[in-house]
């Protein structure tokens, strides 16, 4: 838990931002040290690196997890494959070397998904896509995506015969997390206010946006 939490804590967007940026990312745009913040302040290929780091600590930590789990404690793996995530989701959001104020964890819970169950993640990654890519909003697409996700977990292990319950519950949590941290997108996106492809906020420090 204490390993996947610090890996968790390893800001992609911050550290990208200050190499493209030569300033915090969290200064500008949403204020949010995300992929789609990155984006929208410092180009696409600061948007591809921060978007591997981000879905690879999400990977390593189920790795992990399941390592621990099986080879150490003797207990079902799948548990500490989730057990793991939610600690590096909970890092993102939190990181401890970045004064706790990170990103919404939307990759790293991909991340982390794609090892524990790739079969749900293809179906709702569909979903994502589909959802944005008509909308233009990249919000848009990962609440839609959190919902759909432990229905899509439910099925998909009945269909591969495993126990849907406690599979369906861990998604549930995954879910709940993306979504309350959009929670703010989605008092935007009621309103009409949120940003979609292409459209960008002025690129000027948070204290000079609050004064203008």
């Amino acid at each position: 838990m204490l390993f996947s939490y610090l890996l968790g804590s390893i800001s992609f967007a911050v550290l990208v931002g200050k190499l493209f940026l030569k300033d915090d990312v969290r200064k500008y745009g949403s204020h949010n040290a995300g992929m789609t913040n990155v984006l929208r302040t410092a180009g696409k290929k600061a948007a591809v690196l921060t978007a591997v780091g981000d879905l690879g600590k999400g990977m390593l930590s189920v790795v992990v997890g399941r390592l621990v789990f099986a080879h150490i404690l003797h207990v079902e793996p799948m548990y500490g494959a989730y057990l793991a995530a939610y600690c590096a989701i909970l890092g993102h959001i939190f990181p401890i070397y970045f004064h706790f104020k990170g990103g919404k964890g939307v990759l790293t819970s991909a991340g982390a998904a794609v090892l524990i169950d790739p079969v749900s993640v293809a179906i709702t990654a569909l979903i994502f896509a589909a959802v944005t890519f008509t909308s233009k909003i990249v919000s848009l697409g990962s609440v839609v995506m959190a919902i759909c996700y432990p229905v899509v977990t439910y099925f998909v292990s009945l269909a591969f015969g495993r126990d849907p319950v406690p599979l369906t519950v861990c998604a549930v949590i995954f879910a709940a997390i993306i979504i309350f941290m959009h929670r703010s997108n989605i008092g935007r996106l009621i309103r009409g206010e949120e940003l979609g492809f292409g459209k960008k906020k002025k690129r000027e420090p948070a204290d000079e946006q609050k004064r203008s």
